[in-house]
């Protein structure tokens, strides 16, 4: 019997992740929110991420870590606001190294459904008190994570230009 799906849906900030997510977990769908929100919305989250983007890197790893664990113990598929790979990108886009424990983990602990890559769109983008990358930032961001994914050995497969309903049908067609 083949394990549980964990797929992924990537891409930089702004790009429509969340908000996909939100549509899928209407579907049934099983979900894993976002880490780096979760951690920049907490009690000194925005100065962790500010004063020591290593130890907000190992912060997000770790719950990276928790909800792979978590996907594991469900039937069916699940389906992650960003992965592993995404915070090798954070670390690289900041000029920092990727331990070597975290890089033997991303190619270690393989997501077995599609990664799917929320392309920068313009139209949708907003910055808020956790999204604080400009439009330029934001498109760095996107090349500097799919670029992780891909060196990694991942395919992303870009999410259609449409809305959050007709995402979700995509990645749902998609998971079957």
């Amino acid at each position: 019997m083949p394990g549980p799906i964990r797929a992924v849906v990537t891409g930089g900030p702004g790009a429509g992740k969340s908000t996909l997510l939100a549509e899928l977990a209407q579907h049934g769908i099983s979900v894993e929110e976002e880490a780096a929100r979760a951690i920049l919305q907490a009690p000194d989250g925005m100065a962790l991420r500010e004063h020591d983007p290593e130890g907000f890197a190992a912060a997000m790893f770790a719950q990276e870590l928790a909800g792979f664990h978590r996907a594991g113990r469900r039937n069916g598929a699940t389906v992650f606001d960003r992965g592993f790979p995404d915070t090798v990108g954070f670390l690289r886009l900041e000029g920092l190294p990727v331990p070597e424990a975290m890089d033997r983990m991303c190619r270690d602990l393989r997501y077995t459904g599609p990664i799917f890559r929320a392309p920068p769109w313009q139209e949708i983008y907003r910055s808020d008190e956790e999204r604080i990358q400009d439009w330029a930032e934001a498109q760095a961001s996107d090349s500097a994570v799919c670029a992780a994914w891909r060196n990694y050995g991942y395919d992303l497969i870009d999410l259609p230009f449409v809305s959050p309903a007709e995402r979700a049908d995509f990645v749902i067609e998609r998971l079957s």
